[in-house]
């Protein structure tokens, strides 16, 4: 805080304008985070999204059998947070990809993010059922995340299984943490967060970039 208490002064007598310092301040905390942090969200991203969407759209009005350009698009709108707008897109691929485990999980995800946890679940298990690992272990972090406030043992064990498959993911550790929490699980939670920044601790340096947001999450914990 005091770095940044003085690297405003020092702004303020070179522009001379002290709402101009603390715009210039903000953009070099934002440019700083993004370069070495990742807490902040990229405000470019929404808008990139929205353009490739609108290729898609155009592509699929071209040709609306493409399923390359439907599950690009419906990852679009999942990512975007439209889940009702993504889920016809993945469902009338499923006949042509039935034994993929990233549409099933996809289906699973928007099904959960939409409340309906029973349909969501099928698909999440279906997928987890033709590759434990699909997503990297995201099957089990978000059937937990969907049961705990139903079935909070059971959110358990899920996500002790994503944790299991990444056992040095400081990203596993901090989302078990916030499981915990919620859970009403104070002390297993703050073992948790303790030890996601005992993991980032040990990682070799070239992985520490990728994990940066996670450790810096667990500590304000």
């Amino acid at each position: 805080m005091l770095i940044k208490i003085l690297l405003f002064g020092l702004l303020w007598r070179i522009v001379g304008n002290p709402f101009l310092a603390l715009l210039i301040l903000l953009v070099i905390l934002y440019v700083l985070d993004r370069r070495y942090v990742g807490i902040l969200p990229n405000v470019w991203r929404p808008f990139q999204l929205k353009r490739k969407a609108a290729r898609l759209r155009i592509d699929l009005h071209a040709n609306p059998h493409n399923t390359s350009a439907k599950l690009d698009l419906a990852r679009i709108l999942i990512e975007r947070k439209k889940y009702q707008d993504a889920l016809p897109y993945l469902e009338q691929t499923l006949p042509i990809m039935q034994e993929s485990a990233d549409v099933h999980y996809e289906i699973g995800l928007c099904q959960l993010k939409l409340g309906r946890i029973d349909k969501g679940e099928t698909y999440m298990l279906r997928a987890i059922e033709l590759n434990p690992r699909v997503k990297y272990g995201e099957a089990y972090l978000r059937l937990g995340e969907a049961l705990a406030p139903h079935a909070p043992e059971r959110a358990a064990q899920f996500i002790e299984q994503f944790r299991d498959l990444h056992s040095s993911s400081v990203e596993a550790y901090y989302r078990l943490g916030q499981l915990y929490q919620q859970l009403g699980r104070q002390e297993d939670a703050k073992r948790a967060y303790r030890e996601a920044l005992d993991i980032y601790r040990g990682l070799p340096r070239y992985s520490r970039r990728q994990q940066r947001r996670w450790a810096w999450l667990a500590r304000m914990k």
